[in-house]
């Protein structure tokens, strides 16, 4: 029998895309309830959080890799803050080129060239702190078996200390 082999580098960009994207419209529904008492929690994104999002996570699972063992987390979820607005003003420069950006934070008090914004420091901060703790940690720990029959009863996993014991 096979061992299981950790997800391929574009399955966890996929995964983390579909975790921002979703999230992006959560954050959406729930700022409209929050401003605009909507019931309806209308969420709304752009195909285009797909690949930044994507992208984005991919990037900071490299920065987690390399950081986890060489400082605590709250200094590890200041720099990932750090890279996402450099990601997020970066993104939003290059789509503004092209008339598709679709976030402008002109009309907060604290934003720059509408791109970014520093009223969502805290939130960018709680969101890398999930981001790390829960998606990319537990992404990092699926694995996928090329063997397996789809539909099939899984075979249960030899574990030692926590992690997939190979032969």
């Amino acid at each position: 029998m096979a061992a299981a082999e950790p997800l391929t580098a574009f399955s966890r960009w996929y995964l983390y895309a579909i975790h921002g994207y979703f999230c992006e419209v959560m954050f959406t529904a729930a700022w409209e309830f929050v401003v605009n008492f909507n019931w309806k929690f209308p969420g709304v994104t752009s195909v285009w959080a797909l690949f930044i999002y994507g992208t984005s996570i991919l990037i900071v699972e490299k920065m987690y890799l390399y950081l986890k063992d060489k400082c605590n987390i709250l200094l590890r979820c200041f720099i990932y803050t750090l890279w996402t607005y450099l990601w997020e003003f970066t993104t939003g420069l290059i789509l503004r080129q092209f008339n598709a950006c679709p976030w402008d934070y002109s009309q907060f008090d604290f934003d720059f060239m509408g791109l970014i914004t520093l009223e969502y420091a805290i939130p960018w901060f709680c969101a890398s702190f999930i981001m790390e703790q829960l998606v990319i940690r537990n992404t990092l720990r699926l694995r996928f078996d090329e063997t397996a029959e789809p539909g099939a009863p899984t075979v249960p996993v030899a574990l030692a200390n926590g992690h997939v014991k190979t032969d």
